[in-house]
């Protein structure tokens, strides 16, 4: 029975014993059913904690002393781990990251989509579980009259001063931020202070073909007007001439998104190319390209093979994007329809079938809620429907265009097992029952797993 008070205070030291895990990484431990977590503690440690912040019905700890200590933990490799929090797990061994990220969806599963019988297959991970991401976006800030680079602090607008490297990221990547930096710097480029809204390079964000090595360098710039842009276009070409594209993004906001509306090419090609299996795709400065194309191979094998295609089936992907989904089932279906709300993501998915010569694709702009029944409406019966939206989940409108559209089978990706489990409870309550759950593991090191799961229609 929970306490109707909490038996902790603020800035209480408290011994406390681990039992589990949530699932944003923190260690789980109990005072007569009330939950405390605590960043940097696994399951089975002791540990001697600080309460930095307490509600009704949770606490949250700070470590302060490890007592007893988990066979699973190992030494954080990157040296700003504690200070950075994009990463949650490099203190757990990464057979153990595997497993909590199965149990995460098994839990899900069981409590919100109430499918307590339904295995989830173990999680599939990567061989080398470091520098997997093709695309790094850094703030740029000021010190001393000097430009410096680095992710934030947890929770906080300060950038981590001294920080070279990101050990997620792809080794090139790391190199061209600090090259950039340099070189804004020695041409009198000056950093965005978001305070007075003043300045000029607000990000520095680079991206990568992993098959291709294509580099495309985007600076974000509060203003289109950027001081130095020759000087800064040749000594970045000097020293790194084999740079595909440069790009300017401008947003003028006061906001954290990062990215502008408008973006201008000051050098190369607007897009760079890379290519996912035997699909090449083009991908500008805003789209939305998978940061880790090892695992997304595998996330798209497992859902070509839970769709089943023979060629002879009709498909709809909703949430498309830029096609990349679309493609891979192009390659085996009959006729492949993808609808996204974002015009520009459009474009780039018929330039990517027009790449590829898949000529039986169709690609429209729109909410996929809306034009689904407009399919209907036309006669559309897709066989198969694939959907991968983003963290929030799937409208119910659109569950219920899916469940109208009726086809034999439903292919959800997910990158948020709390919605995946909630939509699965809607669908399973009309005419559909889950046959199998595949985590992948898309961002080792994280506590972030992407789920992959079929869904067959009842007969």
């Amino acid at each position: 029975m929970m306490s109707k008070t909490a038996p902790v205070r603020k800035n209480e030291q408290r011994q406390l014993t681990f039992i589990d895990m949530t699932h944003e990484g923190s260690g789980v431990a109990k005072l007569d059913g009330y939950p405390i977590f605590v960043p940097n503690t696994l399951p089975g440690e002791v540990a001697d904690v600080k309460i930095i912040f307490v509600k009704k019905n949770f606490a949250i700890g700070k470590l302060s002393n490890l007592i007893e200590v988990s066979p699973n933990r190992v030494e954080p490799p990157c040296e700003v781990y504690h200070q950075c929090g994009g990463c949650q797990l490099q203190h757990l061994d990464y057979a153990s990251q595997l497993v909590m990220k199965q149990n995460q969806v098994k839990n899900v599963m069981h409590k919100v989509a109430h499918l307590p019988d339904i295995d989830v297959n173990p999680t599939i991970g990567m061989e080398h579980p470091w520098r997997y991401r093709n695309k790094v976006q850094i703030p740029v800030g000021e010190k001393n009259g000097e430009l410096i680079t680095g992710f934030y602090r947890k929770k906080s607008h300060d950038i981590i001063e001294g920080m070279e490297r990101c050990i997620i990221t792809d080794e090139v990547n790391d190199e061209m931020v600090n090259g950039v930096r340099d070189v804004a710097n020695r041409v009198g480029i000056r950093a965005y202070d978001e305070k007075i809204h003043k300045g000029t390079l607000r990000h520095i964000v680079v991206r990568r073909g992993k098959q291709t090595n294509q580099v495309m360098l985007v600076l974000v710039t509060r203003t289109k007007e950027m001081p130095y842009k020759k000087q800064f276009i040749d000594g970045i070409l000097s020293l790194y001439p084999e740079v595909n594209s440069i790009m300017q993004n401008v947003n003028g906001e006061r906001t954290n998104v990062i990215l502008g509306r408008q973006t201008f090419c000051l050098y190369g090609d607007d897009y760079i190319y890379d290519t996912i299996g035997d699909v090449k795709f083009a991908i500008s400065a805003k789209s939305f390209y998978q940061v880790n194309p090892d695992q997304t191979k595998v996330l798209y094998d497992e859902a070509l093979r839970m769709a089943q295609l023979t060629g002879s089936e009709t498909v709809i992907d909703a949430y498309c994007g830029i096609g990349t989904i679309s493609l891979f089932l192009a390659q085996q279906a009959k006729k492949v329809y993808g609808v996204e709300i974002v015009p520009e993501a459009i474009d780039d998915a018929k330039k990517n079938a027009e790449i590829n010569q898949l000529s039986n694709t169709e690609f429209v702009v729109g909410q996929a809620e809306k034009v689904m029944p407009w399919w209907t409406s036309q006669g559309l019966r897709p066989d198969v429907i694939v959907v991968d939206p983003p963290r929030k989940g799937c409208e119910e409108a659109l569950l219920e265009a899916m469940v109208t559209m009726g086809p034999e089978r439903i292919v959800y990706v997910s990158c948020n097992p709390a919605t995946l489990a909630r939509d699965l409870k809607y669908l399973t309550e009309h005419s559909y029952e889950v046959k199998e759950i595949q985590p992948v593991d898309m961002f080792p090191q994280t506590s972030h797993v992407e789920t992959i799961c079929l869904l067959t229609r009842k007969l």
